[in-house]
């Protein structure tokens, strides 16, 4: 068996400029360096929901041989980590039911909890390696004081992902390094570029990588038909929010809150998704202002900074990626696993299913999934 040492750190590879200078970056600074890249979907799989091939999705063919030639440029050992089976049970088929139910999932946060930081660090210890490293944009950092290691925003804003790294765990955040998170994606280009990274000019990926035009329920629709498995009978009522129907649909799985378009009803003022009901196959559709809500519940809550919630606190909750978080209060339910969180101003489109992040100035107090 290897011996784990501190020295030793493997780069999670995703062929991007950001993994990329993360490993050339640590190579320069002495480090024993390992190269993995994690496949995670087949590319090939259902090409009939795009035309355009892997361009400009994450974890493509491409970037597996751009992660390569970096290896071989650096000079470091380099593998690809087959976790196909793990990334479709634990991510795909729990995004595809999440969707069947009437929530709007977060597939990028699921890949984080259960396959990039758990099958992927123990897999790095079992090649002799203490630590991973990724290109996330985020701040790890040890508390003496409560004896906590915090996971803080990084120094990008407009670059910042700790929205998606919620779920991380103490264990996790002690074997990780995040060595962008106090660089600027500008400033991360320009490393590149001193450094001879092949890949400093590649454009960023955009595209989920198993949702390569964007349409989720598309997706859904194709991966039962490759699976055999039979279209629910999932046709249904649009209703407003007085319970008038006005108009009908072919499955709520092709809506989500906040949607305005591809509706499939006709009327004299915008209208928008406020609640999809799958056990009764409705859309309830309204006005913008229908959206508003002033509260959530958020569950299987992972706590970061602090052991748990015992009284009402403070935080800037995000609701979405894009979203400015708000000021709220999060109180205690007697359920450890739960938090209800009080909005000071009513939020727009609270959607079930995404996460719901707590935020004390840049410190990532915790976060939960929006029931």
């Amino acid at each position: 068996m290897p011996t784990m040492t501190d020295s030793l750190v493997a780069v999670a590879m995703s062929g991007g400029v950001d993994s990329s200078t993360v490993a050339a970056l640590l190579r320069k600074q002495g480090r024993q360096v390992i190269g993995l890249t994690m496949q995670l979907w087949n590319q090939r799989r259902l090409p009939e929901l795009s035309s355009e091939g892997a361009h400009g999705r994450c974890c493509s063919l491409d970037d597996v041989y751009d992660a390569r030639h970096v290896a071989q440029q650096l000079g470091i050992p380099y593998y690809v980590l087959n976790f196909e089976q793990r990334f479709e049970e634990q991510v795909v088929r729990p995004f595809i039911q999440e969707y069947l139910q009437g929530r709007t999932p977060v597939p990028c946060t699921l890949c984080n909890n259960f396959v990039k930081f758990d099958d992927f660090i123990d897999f790095a210890a079992g090649l002799g390696a203490e630590r991973i490293a990724t290109g996330h944009y985020a701040r790890i950092a040890w508390n003496e004081e409560t004896g906590r290691h915090e996971l803080r925003r990084g120094a990008d804003a407009s670059k910042d992902q700790t929205y998606f790294l919620f779920g991380l765990t103490q264990r996790q955040l002690s074997r990780t390094l995040f060595p962008l998170g106090d660089l600027t994606k500008e400033e991360v280009r320009k490393l590149a570029a001193e450094l001879e990274v092949p890949v400093a000019k590649k454009p960023d990926s955009q595209e989920i990588c198993f949702v390569p035009n964007g349409d989720y329920a598309a997706f859904i629709d194709a991966y039962f038909e490759e699976q055999g498995i039979p279209a629910n009978a999932a046709s249904g009522e649009i209703v407003d929010t007085s319970g008038k129907v006005i108009g009908g649909h072919s499955g709520v799985h092709h809506f989500t809150v906040g949607q305005r378009r591809r509706l499939g009803i006709a009327a004299g003022e915008p209208l928008y998704v406020i609640e999809t009901q799958p056990a009764s196959q409705r859309v309830v559709v309204g006005r913008n202002q229908d959206l508003l809500r002033g509260e959530l519940m958020a569950r299987d809550v992972n706590w970061i900074s602090i052991p748990g919630l015992t009284e009402a606190v403070r935080a800037a909750v995000k609701i979405r990626n894009k979203h400015i978080a708000a000021p709220a209060t999060l109180l205690p339910t007697g359920d450890a696993k739960r938090t209800r969180v009080l909005f000071d101003e009513p939020q727009r489109a609270i959607t079930p299913g995404q996460a719901a992040v707590f935020y004390q100035d840049d410190l990532v107090v915790g976060g939960g999934w929006i029931a």
